[in-house]
Order: structure tokens, then C-alpha cells, then sequence
């Protein structure tokens, strides 16, 4: 016990940081948040009102079936009839395959403590979707050329509230009844895809909402040391029925775990680990036909993936600053879809 105890100090001197029987309020340090990748990890006391400024921005590239990563040219399948490429029995990506995507993501986040143990929320986000694509030999172009898909604008919006079901000084149970808004277009059309010659509906990973209420039900649990902090979360996204277009998207399933340590009392560095599965849609878009390309298709939309997030928070003057980078470690993916490599994600807050 001596010798936990001397290495318990020698830890809080070396890092500048006094122990817990010092700050009354241990969650008041700079690793009172959880990383960045985490959403409603935290509550306000009655009448505190919080601005949260987030960027995100996700990068996709090369096509994936499974586990096995593919070429483009293998993506489009042998030249000649039949077009295109047979996964899972689907025969798909004649008219085009996707090459890599870039997902950038602005959120307006607003909360505010309507009691001690309930705190409200709304978070407004406005994505920005960026593909790039090879022709294939099914498209009225021709096969080989490139182009590159746009859309961006307003995309769903969240909001619920945060309920604190238990709490200490060194830990917090937290319950998420939250739920999002149908607010982002999904439905718009291109001709880059043909050159100019046809115009038809972006496919679903273009689209810039879900077009359902979604349910978004989550628990959470932080805890305090003397120097480090840690939690785990649960959180899904359940869509309610289906759109005006037939379908409606992926059940969503994360489950996050995270280690935060204070290298000072405003600076502290995290490690989070985060499992993530995604079912296969539900219903079609009947203008979205699964022969021209797999983005298309329904049942390629799931998978699973596991994504490490190596991040920093930073308290200075009243404002909050919290920044992770998150590669993906492992993916097992349905059917053929672009694989991930890496999101950026960071934030600005501040609470009065």
C-alpha cells in the first residue's frame, strides 16, 4: 500500500497536478469531457447555458469486399458484357464504382442546464460530401473517365436531453434520450455521372439526411482519479419507419470506451477505442437501381468497424478545446463498399 501511495505521488508531482482531496470539484479539470468522438458525456448545472463549435472530416479510399481490399479496375469488373461486377449475387457498379470520398461535417452544438440532473440539447449540422468515381462499362460515356459528385447543405438535426441517473464526486451515470429531426435533402440529381448525357438521383452515401425520425437512446459512465479519468458509452441511431422514398437507413450501434490522463490540470491527453456496427438499409429507393453502382445497394450500406482515437484537451481562458485523430484499425464490411482510413475531428466550447 506504501508503495502504490509513493507512486500515486510521484505520478501527481511529476505531472504538476495536486491530488483529488485538493479540488473539491475533480470533474471541473481539463478532462471533464470526454475525447472529442463522444456526444453527450456531460451535464450543466441548472441555468448554464454551452456553444460548442465541431468539425469532423472522415476520408475514405479504395473499395473494400469483406475484409479484402480490391483495385479500382477489379471494382468494375472484366471489360466487355456482362458490365459490372456480381457481389453476394448482385450484379452492380456497371455504370461507375466509387474510388475514394471525403465526408466533411460542421455541427452548431447548443446545451443548457435545465435542472442540475437534466440537461438540454440541439445540434444543427451542415455536411459537406465530396466522391470520385471511375466510368464503367455500362455507362453511356464510356468506360475509364473520371468525375467527382458533390452535395452539401443542411443535414438532420439532433436534440433530446441528458439525464444524470447517479452520481458521485468521482463518477456519473448518464442517460441519453435523444433523437433527430429529418431536416437534410435527400433526394438530388447529377449528370456528372454520364457525362452530361442523363441526369439521375445521387446514391444513398451522397444524400445529406436520413429522411426519418430517428431514435438515438444512449448510456453512459465516467469516473475519476487522481490523474486520469475514463468511461464507456453506448449510443444508437434507430430510424422510425421509412422515408418518402421508400427506405430507411441503418440501425447504428457504437459502444466507446476511453482512458483520459491530466498532464496538468487544463491539459490532458485520451486513448479511445470504438466499436461500430451498421445494418444493411431497409426498404429501396426505386430510382436507385443496383446494376449501375454499389453505392446504390441496400444491403452493402452495413458492417462493422473499430476505429482508435488518439486525442487532446485543452482548457485555457474560459474556452475549451478538444481534438482527436481517429484511424480505423479494422473493418468487415457488407458486400463491396469504400473502405475507411482515418477521420480529424475537433472542437471549440465554451460554458457561462
Amino acid at each position: 500500500m506504501r508503495l502504490r501511495s509513493a507512486v500515486s505521488t510521484a505520478c501527481l508531482l511529476f505531472f504538476g497536478i495536486s491530488a483529488t482531496a485538493d479540488h473539491p470539484n475533480r470533474k471541473s479539470l481539463a478532462d471533464k469531457h470526454a475525447p472529442v468522438g463522444i456526444v453527450g458525456d456531460h451535464l450543466h448545472s441548472k441555468g448554464e447555458w454551452m456553444v460548442e463549435y465541431r468539425y469532423m472530416v472522415m476520408s475514405m479510399e479504395d473499395n473494400r469486399i469483406g475484409e479484402n481490399s480490391i483495385s479500382d479496375q477489379a471494382a468494375l469488373g472484366p471489360v466487355g458484357p456482362p458490365p459490372g461486377i456480381v457481389v453476394n449475387g448482385i450484379q452492380t457498379n456497371a455504370g461507375a464504382t466509387p474510388t475514394q470520398m471525403t465526408m466533411e461535417m460542421h455541427m452548431a452544438h447548443v446545451m443548457y442546464g435545465l435542472t442540475d440532473d437534466v440537461t438540454l440539447y440541439t445540434m444543427a449540422m451542415l455536411p459537406s460530401l465530396t466522391m470520385d468515381h471511375i466510368r464503367g462499362d455500362g455507362n453511356p460515356a464510356g468506360r475509364g473517365g473520371d468525375f467527382t459528385t458533390h452535395n452539401s447543405g443542411f443535414g438532420d438535426t439532433s436534440m433530446g436531453a441528458l439525464l444524470r441517473l447517479y452520481s458521485t464526486e468521482t463518477q456519473d451515470f448518464i442517460f441519453n434520450l435523444g433523437c433527430s429531426i429529418p431536416t437534410g435533402d435527400i433526394y438530388r440529381e447529377s449528370t456528372a455521372p454520364t457525362d452530361g448525357l442523363v441526369s439521375q438521383p445521387l446514391p444513398y452515401p451522397m444524400r445529406l439526411g436520413s429522411g426519418t425520425f430517428n431514435a438515438r437512446p444512449g448510456m453512459t459512465w465516467k469516473y475519476y482519479r487522481d490523474w486520469w479519468s475514463g468511461g464507456m458509452q453506448f449510443q444508437t441511431d434507430l430510424p422510425i419507419g421509412r422515408n418518402y422514398r421508400g427506405y430507411s437507413v441503418s440501425d447504428e450501434f457504437r459502444f466507446n470506451s476511453w482512458t483520459s490522463v491530466l498532464l496538468t490540470e487544463n491539459w490532458s491527453v485520451s486513448l479511445r477505442g470504438e466499436h461500430l456496427w451498421r445494418t444493411a438499409y431497409s426498404g429501396a429507393d426505386a430510382a436507385t437501381p443496383d446494376l449501375l453502382i454499389s453505392t446504390n445497394v441496400e444491403s452493402f450500406r452495413g458492417g462493422y468497424w473499430y476505429n482508435l482515437g488518439l486525442g487532446t484537451q485543452v482548457m485555457a481562458a474560459g474556452h475549451y478545446f478538444n481534438v482527436e485523430f481517429v484511424p480505423t484499425i479494422a473493418q468487415d464490411l457488407d458486400g463491396i463498399q469504400l473502405e475507411t482510413d482515418y477521420s480529424v475531428i475537433a472542437s471549440w466550447s465554451k460554458a457561462w
